[in-house]
């Protein structure tokens, strides 16, 4: 036999989804390997026949505390760790009376989704594991000598090599769980530290752990030349995420991104004051809207920029139904994310079998929390993700003239947008609709300009005589500083502008608005995205 091969006699078993369990056990079995279990597995695998011996027969020790304190002894993490080629570690086994464990399976007590259920302090507590990892680190470390299997998604890798090794597994087969079982143990100690943290409210622990588990291997990344994956944290936020594809080909990298970006944005709408619409393409909005139904507020995001939209990413907040669906499939679009579809619906978008559907069974929160991260060369950025909402703001009016009750509604409406518009974002808008949208220009005059010539050709393509941005209100994400840009905006056509404030020009920049007539808010918050 290879001196790679290393045959399985014994086999160690405490898992707690035990999805698969007796199956595997079974198989096991008839390959000649004896069981070994804890507590509520070994009750399951003698509940279906098997032999199976209980760790405390093999440890001397009753389970206790209870059941925090079951496998920590010699006899199992000596089973684990022996090198057998080792003539110490050898003696000490026969000296010890310790049986080698050639074969350990163990998945974790379920503290993630503890923690997403909501449970009190105390269950999240009590669903830290500890044995499990300690168990699955000894295993990994001795992989030379010992497989480790912490997925139910590996039993049949493992039963197929016993099979066809007779009774053996391979070095390259233990190594690649080995990775795994310390990615899985790393993942979970990052969930626990950051449940902690956030208990505490500490929003800077002397270390950040991050840890996700794998949803998809991606074709390529942002572009062809690069490898990329998809994975999951423990975060229960609906979207991208969470969703379910019902139809169409894999996403992309690409997609992925804009589809969050577009979900995310969507999500600042009330589902239950109006229907929404966000078209995304390079995860810049190109038009957002709202109406009395889907169709209606898909049209007019549409119009803010029909070019754009072409092969873009569109996302709506309420469930999507066969009027907008049958409009939306006209335009060449890559995905449709909504909350919900009815049956009619999914047969429309059936008939264009690449594009993509995704459904999520709600929205996110734009007031939520989470975390918001960015690597660097040599680290990585972590912030709260940016959850202030116009909506609580307290807007206060710094012109002459205060807006209408017309302009005050499009102008939080606009400001909406502009969070979810690359820096720098200047957004035009008019009856609950983008107009015209500048975004991530090195200066904000050329985010203005970009925003008021977007409105003109969108004028063009509806054969409209004048500009879009005519009587239309103006978002920036950030404060002018200097007048230029909002003088863009008023001749374009802008009515009334929403901006953060906070210039050491705002004097000039509020005399410029009253010159032109304009009435301008101050929100006192910023909506930078870079």
């Amino acid at each position: 036999m290879p001196t790679e091969l290393r045959r399985v006699e014994r086999a160690l078993l405490s898992v707690s989804d035990k999805t698969g369990l007796i199956e595997f056990a079974r198989a096991l079995h008839r390959l000649g390997i004896a069981l070994v279990s804890t507590g509520g597995t070994a009750k399951a695998i003698a509940g279906a026949g098997l032999p199976v011996t209980d760790v405390s027969d093999l440890t001397g020790f009753p389970e206790m505390m209870d059941g925090r304190v079951k496998t920590l002894h010699p006899k199992v993490h000596g089973g684990l760790l022996a090198i057998r080629s080792h003539p110490e570690h050898q003696a000490s086994m026969l000296g010890h009376g310790i049986a080698p464990i050639d074969l350990l399976v163990v998945n974790l007590y379920p503290f993630e989704a503890t923690v997403a259920a909501g449970r009190s302090y105390d269950d999240c507590i009590e669903n830290i594991d500890i044995g499990g990892p300690a168990m699955i680190r000894a295993a990994a470390k001795n992989h030379n000598d010992v497989a480790v299997v912490v997925d139910a998604s590996d039993y049949a890798a493992v039963l197929g090599e016993l099979e066809s090794q007779k009774g053996a597994t391979t070095l390259t087969l233990r190594r690649k769980l080995a990775q795994k079982a310390y990615a899985r143990t790393a993942a979970y100690d990052a969930a626990i530290s950051n449940w902690f943290a956030n208990e505490l409210a500490e929003t800077s622990p002397a270390y950040r752990a991050l840890g996700g588990s794998l949803a998809e291997t991606l074709r390529y990344g942002e572009n062809p030349h690069q490898w990329a994956a998809f994975y999951r944290t423990p975060e229960q936020r609906p979207g991208v995420a969470t969703a379910r594809q019902v139809q169409g080909k894999q996403l992309s990298y690409n997609n992925i991104n804009d589809t969050d970006a577009a979900f995310e944005c969507v999500a600042e709408f009330d589902p239950a004051v109006s229907a929404a619409c966000v078209i995304v393409k390079h995860a810049n909005p190109c038009g957002v809207a709202s109406g009395s139904s889907l169709l209606e507020a898909y049209e007019k995001a549409l119009a803010c920029d029909p070019v754009s939209a072409f092969g873009g990413i569109v996302a709506l907040n309420r469930k999507l139904d066969a009027q907008a669906a049958k409009k939306i499939v006209e335009v060449f679009t890559e995905v449709i994310i909504a909350p919900e579809a009815d049956d009619e619906a999914i047969a429309m978008i059936a008939a264009k079998k690449n594009l993509r559907l995704l459904l999520t069974g709600g929205l996110p929160d734009p007031r939520g929390g989470g975390l918001a991260l960015r690597t660097v060369s040599g680290g990585f950025l972590a912030q709260a993700r940016d959850n202030a909402v116009v909506d609580d703001m307290e807007l206060r009016v710094v012109t002459k003239r205060a807006p209408s009750e017309a302009e005050l509604a499009d102008l939080r409406f606009a400001f909406r947008v502009a969070k979810h518009v690359k820096s720098n974002a200047i957004v035009y808008v008019k009856a609950q609709a983008t107009v015209g949208i500048g975004a991530g220009q090195m200066s904000r005059v050329d985010s203005s300009r970009i925003a008021a010539w977007k409105a003109s050709e969108a004028a063009k393509a509806a054969g409209v005589a004048e500009s879009l941005a005519k009587g239309s209100v103006v978002a920036s994400d950030a404060f002018f500083p200097f007048a230029d840009g909002l003088l863009a905006a008023a001749e374009a056509g802008a009515t009334a502008v929403i901006q953060p404030g906070g210039s050491m020009r705002d004097d000039e920049v509020i005399k410029a608005a009253d010159e032109a007539g304009l009435a301008m808010v101050f929100t006192g918050h910023r909506h930078f995205r870079h």
